[in-house]
């Protein structure tokens, strides 16, 4: 909590202070971002945002550094900008999950799909959310608001959807989405188990017809 304290510090500062530099914190070393987003237009803020952000998503691996902490920042002040803006909300929400920060994270997919509950990005971003926490139904649900919203060709939405299924040991649903995906983007390892589950699928029929013929026997 100390943590996240010191990282959220520079957010505030930044969207009521405009400060020129923000502090962050790096291990256990303070440095300085050298940036003055008070002097940035939008176009110009999302951008830096955009670069921060991809660098977030190489650099992080669960941590908080530099390019989170801007990322963060930046993001933070094009909400405020534009609080209708649902990408930047989504974006936000999926850095504080990439540092673990559940509840910020969760609560600003939550606000992308109080802006507007037909996109199906926050939707997509809150099945992931639910997916790495092992939450499987709550993710299916999320990923088939997403699929009904607009994510029919999306290769993870339709992967992940097949691939919850298959969890749940309903084979058929699984095949249904896992070709699916396929269709969009084939590669070995989703035949390899596209192949598995087809020869699951096999087994399952064989016990469900072996068991109807015993009950009628019977």
């Amino acid at each position: 909590m100390r943590q996240l304290i010191k990282l959220l510090i520079p957010v505030f500062l930044c969207l009521f202070l405009t400060l020129p530099s923000h502090s962050a914190l790096k291990g256990k070393l303070d440095y300085q971002i050298p940036i003055d987003y008070s002097k940035l237009s939008e176009e110009e803020l999302d951008t830096k945002a955009e670069v921060y952000y991809n660098l977030a998503l190489k650099t992080s691996s669960g941590s908080v550094n530099e390019e989170v902490t801007a990322a963060l920042n930046l993001y933070a002040i094009l909400c405020n900008k534009n609080p209708e803006n649902i990408f930047y909300k989504t974006r936000l929400g999926t850095l504080y999950d990439l540092i673990g920060e559940d509840r910020y994270a969760r609560g600003c997919f939550y606000a992308a799909i109080g802006v507007d509950k037909m996109q199906p990005e926050p939707f997509f971003r809150l099945g992931e959310f639910y997916y790495k926490r092992e939450l499987y139904k709550r993710a299916l649900k999320m990923y088939q608001a997403a699929y009904k919203k607009g994510y029919q060709g999306h290769y993870d939405t339709l992967y992940k959807i097949g691939d919850i299924y298959e969890k749940f040991g309903d084979t058929e649903a699984a095949l249904k989405y896992l070709k699916l995906a396929s269709q969009k983007s084939p590669n070995a390892e989703l035949d390899n188990k596209i192949q598995r589950v087809e020869n699951m699928n096999q087994i399952n029929k064989e016990y469900y017809s072996d068991t109807r013929i015993r009950l009628i026997e019977k």
